[in-house]
């Protein structure tokens, strides 16, 4: 009730800061990037366009969409870091865009990958088609549910011991396997299943320009002293794993050589975790769950537990969770970070109060932004004192040199401050960039007055 509570709250504040950004760009949706990365994936508005309009933007460009059950697909294109785009409502009937997606119960493909399911539902090759390679073994299966008998020895709740994969569940074939959205902007497969006592629906998608597999899962959890992972084996060969942590991330290994690597069989991280050869790798990103494990070249998030100390009941009912599998070229570094923010923090559509003709001279500027792709811009917000703006960044790819902060406004001061927004030293100032060095996974706080 407390969370509704500040759900609800926090859901208004947005809303009439939203309704604020909408009044002065103008137009009937506005779609907003909350991040610091450019971003070109797919905004979902849980509405519909009436029959015979269509989404413009200001510079009367035509927006492509794509109805679904419970809403609709926007394809705005590439939407700049922390910036904010209006659309327009306008008389006209859009073309079916033409892509490369295509779906079948046993298969989804686009420009990128091509996914084959057996009848069981479960996914028995991934291809990847830009780069040319398999991203799965031969034989494995991926995006297996894999439940484990949980009965540590101590701490119910809190323990994780080592032999829960002495016993081991897997789920039962598919019930059913729909087709449920088939293009043009994005395909998805509904599969339903079972493992042991609870039912789970996933839909497993493909849009139409990126190489990312996407699964949402809704389950009704009903086990007791039951751990559930689900694993992603790939075909690649390295001896270290890479984990996210908050505002960088760590190395682990791969292999169990010495009873220091047994004792880490499970490893903390956020947002993703990642496999790399030299020049290739896999990327396993997800928006809510922070268990890992990775042995050899088997990834495995964990996904729920059920405990029944202290709380007898602890998770029971429904979840509702999402992962995605990314392929890539080069390591980490190239492209998983950015996706990793785009699967939790998915661009934003608000509905203007009334509909306000979009002002073809508003600007699109980036708030901030930055012009290194290894710094991530974490946090922008008023300071404590309500003198200037607080921005907080960090430096995510272990390099290190100088960083040019870029704002859409005339900047007069900068200072780096600490986490306490105390003024440390003076920044150099030209206009509105500011220049900042950097080190390897710093973490800076800059005030800005304007």
């Amino acid at each position: 009730a407390q969370y509704a509570e500040i759900g609800e709250m926090t859901e208004s504040v947005r809303s009439d800061a939203l309704q604020v950004l909408a009044t002065e760009a103008g137009g009937d949706l506005l779609l907003v990037n909350p991040t610091s990365f450019i971003r070109d994936d797919l905004a979902f508005w849980p509405g519909t366009l009436p029959t015979g309009m269509q989404l413009h933007r200001a510079d009367g460009v035509i927006i492509r969409t794509q109805k679904t059950t419970n809403g609709t697909w926007i394809d705005t294109g590439p939407l700049m870091p922390y910036s904010v785009l209006a659309l327009a409502i306008v008389p006209g009937t859009e073309r079916a865009p033409s892509t490369m997606l295509s779906v079948d119960v046993t298969y989804l493909e686009n420009e990128f990958l091509r996914v084959e399911l057996n009848g069981d539902g479960d996914i028995t090759r991934i291809y990847d088609k830009t780069n040319g390679r398999e991203v799965l073994p031969d034989g494995a299966i991926a995006n297996q549910f894999q439940a484990f008998e949980d009965r540590p020895l101590f701490w119910d709740a809190w323990d994780v011991d080592i032999f829960y994969e002495d016993k081991q569940w897997l789920a039962e074939p598919a019930s059913s396997v729909n087709v449920v959205e088939a293009g043009p902007l994005r395909a998805t497969l509904e599969i339903k299943r079972r493992i042991l006592n609870s039912d789970y629906t996933q839909r497993i998608s493909l849009a139409h320009n990126r190489g990312q597999l996407d699964v949402d899962t809704t389950i009704n959890w009903q086990e007791k002293h039951v751990l559930l992972k689900v694993a992603f084996p790939v075909d690649v060969l390295t001896p270290t794993a890479t984990y996210e942590i908050q505002w960088g991330n760590v190395e682990r290994p791969t292999h169990r050589n010495t009873s220091w690597d047994w004792a880490r069989f499970e490893t903390c991280a956020q947002k993703w975790v990642d496999l790399s050869e030299g020049d290739y790798g896999v990327s396993l990103l997800n928006d809510c769950k922070y268990g890992h494990d990775i042995h050899n070249n088997v990834m495995r998030i964990s996904l729920l537990r059920s405990p029944t100390m202290p709380d007898p009941v602890a998770d029971q009912g429904e979840h509702r969770f999402a992962y995605s599998l990314l392929p890539h070229v080069g390591d980490w570094r190239n492209g998983t970070i950015a996706a990793a923010y785009g699967l939790n923090d998915p661009l934003l559509v608000y509905q203007s109060a009334q509909g306000i003709p979009v002002k073809t001279k508003a600007p699109i500027h980036s708030l901030v932004s930055v012009d290194s792709p290894n710094v991530v811009i974490e946090t922008v917000k008023q300071a404590e004192d309500g003198d200037g703006m607080i921005v907080r960044l960090y430096e995510c790819g272990r390099t290190r040199g100088e960083v040019m902060l870029q704002t859409n406004m005339a900047i007069t001061e900068a200072w780096r401050t600490n986490l306490l927004e105390e003024n440390q030293e003076t920044l150099a100032v030209d206009s509105k960039n500011v220049t900042i060095p950097i080190r390897p996974y710093a973490i800076v706080t800059v005030r800005l007055r304007a």
